[in-house]
């Protein structure tokens, strides 16, 4: 039987939540510290932790909740009929992935693709993400030789290369649509792309 929280938790959970958010509208995601969320929340740093094991564990419920935000938006476009198409409606999820290599980087971390305790906020957004893109794979002109699910997943893994390689020196020039485009071309038509 689990126990109903008390308002005044809730109340304290939004103030760090909110108080978070100011903060990272000002200075970023990496330059945010437990310290200043206390301070700007009006809470002892012990509450924080009763809270939030940790900054990350704060972050991956903050991104988590962006990248939902990302998903709402792009489901409900209509179902893309082309490589472009789907290539554009992600480049708002991309730009926000990307904004900081902190956030790509505790993305990556809390995917779910290294074993953690629990499945947060960010590893959820994962497998919404295989959801919608398998959906449009399902319904629109695109390969038929492999579920929509394995080429789902397969797109998201090509987005996180293109944006992996927005963080490298050699590859920075090259804008993440363009980089994205022609892995996705061989990945969901390679017929039309041999």
């Amino acid at each position: 039987m689990t126990t109903a929280i008390q308002p005044r938790t809730l109340k304290t959970r939004a103030k760090l939540i909110d108080a978070a958010r100011a903060i990272i509208n000002d200075v970023g995601y990496s330059a945010m510290r437990v310290e200043q969320v206390v301070a700007e929340a009006g809470v002892a740093k012990g509450t924080f932790f009763s809270h939030f094991k940790d900054k990350d564990a704060l972050l991956d419920r903050l991104i988590g909740e962006e990248i939902d935000k990302l998903l709402d938006q792009i489901e409900t476009l209509p179902t893309p009929k082309s490589v472009d198409d789907i290539v554009s409606a992600l480049v708002p999820y991309m730009n926000f992935i990307s904004c900081e290599r902190f956030v790509f980087d505790l993305v990556l971390r809390h995917s779910g693709a290294a074993k953690i305790e629990e499945i947060g906020p960010i590893a959820m957004t994962f497998e919404r993400f295989a959801d919608v893109i398998a959906n449009w794979i399902k319904d629109g002109p695109f390969r038929t030789d492999a579920m929509p699910e394995m080429l789902a997943n397969g797109v998201h893994s090509f987005v996180i290369q293109a944006v992996a390689l927005n963080f490298c020196a050699i590859h920075q020039s090259e804008p993440l649509k363009g980089r994205l485009t022609p892995y996705l071309d061989l990945w969901l038509n390679p017929a039309q792309s041999a």
